[in-house]
């Protein structure tokens, strides 16, 4: 199981983060997403800790609590949805609006 914080500030850090979870017990790996073109974290992360009972806890505790001068959202990290299957390209993946089939002619005199 991994736990998802939100609404985290934009100075965190990995070991910050790992430090406030310490309380609840083990923490095993710390995740901070970044934005791909500033490099800047994205405001949220993922903890996980070596039980479930920790975990609970963790949540229990720390959901709604201040922190950085944000409350935090704390709870259970939801299996990421893959939306890339139902995305369709921008403009209907076609540049013009000519048919694909090739029975168009032109007469040029």
């Amino acid at each position: 199981m991994s736990i998802y914080v939100g609404n985290l500030s934009y100075d965190v850090t990995e070991s910050d983060l790992s430090t406030v979870f310490a309380d609840y017990g083990t923490v095993k790996r710390v995740f901070l997403p970044t934005d791909r073109e500033s490099g800047r974290i994205r405001g949220f992360g993922f903890v996980e800790m070596s039980s479930e009972a920790e975990e609970e806890k963790a949540i229990e505790t720390l959901d709604g609590a201040q922190w950085m001068g944000r409350e935090m959202k704390v709870n259970k990290a939801k299996p990421r949805e893959d939306n890339r299957e139902n995305r369709r390209p921008s403009g209907g993946g076609r540049r013009n609006n000519y048919s694909r089939n090739n029975d168009i002619t032109i007469d040029r005199d």
